[in-house]
């Protein structure tokens, strides 16, 4: 969305600088006058531009910023989920690794009779 703001701002820009070039030109002013008018345009206009640009890298930032931070928050409760599961597993498997030993230890008697 910022991306599609920030191209309609320049369009809107540009649509302003070159109609009020254009009006400028056709006017009937002496040419000093005519200069300092496009003078006066193009730098209302850059200015103008400018704080655009400046809005969109402030969007940018906040929604970079907000972006990380629901990464950092999904990746800490991964964490956390595998976390557990790890404790789930270890568990499963010496559970399992005693059920062995137990079936080892009677072959083993029964080999021994």
């Amino acid at each position: 969305m910022s991306n599609r703001l920030g191209n309609t701002a320049i369009a809107v820009l540009a649509g302003v600088v070159v109609g009020a070039g254009l009006g400028i030109l056709f006017a009937p002013d002496e040419g000093k006058k005519t200069r300092k008018k496009i003078k006066k345009t193009f730098n209302e206009s850059k200015d103008d531009l400018s704080d655009k640009i400046d809005e969109l890298k402030k969007q940018v930032r906040q929604t970079v910023a907000k972006k990380k931070q629901d990464f950092e928050a999904g990746f800490d409760e991964f964490l956390a989920h595998t976390e557990d599961k790890k404790d789930d597993v270890i568990a499963a498997l010496e559970k399992k690794l005693a059920e062995l030993k137990s079936k080892g230890n009677s072959i083993a008697e029964n080999a021994k009779k």
